[in-house]
């Protein structure tokens, strides 16, 4: 099992950006299930680190680990998105099939 280190930079407590962290936080609950280690970083308070990382627009998602490094931009309303740019397969549901 990957373990998962996730950095989301905001600007603000926006309402975009509360919706960010709300989407995310509810994604890792649902499919990583405590494989995750979630850091939020306010630029308004440490804008030299947007600086270093690079970060043009927020909300950004940046997934370190495991590698490859990925970014997400948006709100991460997009849950099929935010899957596919962690490298995360969601768990398929059982199809139906019984073995009697």
């Amino acid at each position: 099992m990957r373990n998962y280190k996730l950095r989301l930079y905001i600007t603000g407590h926006t309402a975009q950006a509360e919706r960010a962290i709300a989407n995310l936080k509810h994604i890792c609950a649902e499919e990583l299930q405590g494989r995750y280690e979630m850091e939020v970083i306010d630029l308004v308070e440490d804008p030299e680190e947007g600086e270093r990382q690079r970060i043009v627009v927020t909300p950004t998602l940046i997934k370190q680990l495991p590698p490859p490094l990925r970014r997400i931009i948006g709100d991460l309303s997009d849950k099929q998105r935010v899957l596919s740019g962690l490298d995360v397969l969601p768990t398929l549901a059982d199809d139906g099939d019984d073995a009697s």
